[in-house]
């Protein structure tokens, strides 16, 4: 309706783009922002200078009003500097999801409020559907293969029901094609894949010794055999299997230790990986609804990672632990570990997410479990 304002997160890809058209379709006074985040060097993602112009041209083709927000410090803030202090602690960061949780679903939201409008739209490929009780979820988007859900976790305690995500009815084709039929620039313009303030050019190692200290640490075996060096400790990462530096050799060799205090790095063989179940803290839970234990999960524990069928073990109101239904590839600590079910008529939504806490090294990933605040 047209009494219904809509400010639209346009990044200058075809999704964003194409959900301002089809939010024009419904009949919606559409505001098209761009967030400026990053104010260094970017040659790829919505950090890039190219983005905003992209942006800008696609409002004007699609004749709505476009502003820029300089949303910089914010970012900095709640990206970038824990971005860096994860590495720092031998953590996995997740930037992405970071930036979903305080950029376009909390800054942007807020600003959306002081400025009057009803709702904000974004173009991720997912979905907010309502279940049997009345509550608001985050859905899995119509493409399997495009879908964004797992890093909307964050997003599940906010008002949804002020959320519009259009292009995850949508399959990536479909988009594509609805964007060409508009004229627009953006119909063929490929998908960011990267982090958005690392640079191809710099590369993270670059990135990060700029901002903090990279120390050298011994590589060991699970017997305590020193193998070799690596020059940063804090740029590897469990599961990690390449980039080591040491002697090629019959046995696969994977990170199964990172201690950044000691400046050792533990390798072993891939059955060192594999754990029964795994520890979170940081969880949010789908309408601040805490899971009870018991329940059957689909857990996802990557971007783009296959589904594991797990069991709630325990539910606090922002931890839990996850028991894997046989054992599974242990999850480097600070990963995000998204827990999926499905509403009454058989749709897959989030019903919680959180990271995968520091443990001490048992290869279950639960030798924290009675650590846990909340647990």
């Amino acid at each position: 309706r047209a009494d219904v304002r809509v400010l639209a997160a346009m990044s200058g890809g075809v999704d964003s783009s194409v959900a301002v058209a089809l939010l024009q379709e419904r009949g919606h006074d559409v505001v098209g922002v761009t967030m400026r985040l990053w104010g260094g060097p970017s040659d790829t993602g919505c950090c890039s200078a190219t983005e905003v112009a992209d942006a800008r041209r696609a409002a004007a083709q699609l004749g709505v009003e476009h502003h820029v927000f300089d949303f910089s410090e914010e970012f900095d803030r709640h990206v970038v500097d824990p971005y860096v202090a994860d590495h720092a602690a031998g953590r996995t960061p997740n930037p992405c999801v970071e930036c979903n949780r305080h950029l376009k679903f909390d800054a942007l939201v807020q600003r959306a409020d002081v400025l009057g409008f009803d709702a904000v739209a974004t173009g991720h490929h997912a979905r907010i559907v309502t279940d049997a009780d009345g509550r608001h979820l985050v859905a899995r988007g119509v493409d399997v293969a495009k879908d964004q859900s797992y890093v909307l976790h964050p997003i599940v305690d906010s008002d949804l029901g002020r959320v519009l995500m259009p292009v995850g009815e949508m399959t990536k084709d479909r988009v594509r094609a609805r964007a060409a039929a508009l004229g627009l620039r953006t119909a063929t313009k490929p998908d960011s894949q990267d982090v958005c303030f690392i640079t191809r050019a710099e590369g993270r190692a670059a990135f990060l010794a700029e901002r903090m200290a990279l120390h050298p640490a011994d590589i060991r075996d699970v017997d305590g055999r020193t193998l070799g060096r690596t020059d940063a400790v804090e740029l590897v990462t469990i599961g990690q299997r390449r980039g080591l530096g040491l002697a090629g050799g019959a046995d696969r060799r994977f990170v199964v230790d990172v201690d950044v205090a000691a400046r050792t790095v533990t390798v072993g063989p891939p059955e060192r990986l594999v754990g029964d179940g795994v520890a979170l803290d940081q969880v949010r839970w789908a309408g601040g609804r805490p899971l009870a234990p018991g329940t059957e999960v689909a857990v996802q524990c990557s971007a783009h990672g296959e589904v594991r069928p797990a069991t709630v073990d325990t539910a606090g109101a922002a931890s839990a632990t996850i028991r894997w239904r046989s054992p599974q590839r242990r999850v480097a600590p600070g990963q995000s570990v998204v827990l999926f079910g499905q509403t009454a008529d058989g749709v897959e939504v989030v019903l919680g997410g959180g990271t995968s806490a520091p443990g001490d090294g048992d290869p279950s990933g639960l030798g924290e479990l009675q650590q846990l605040p909340g647990s």
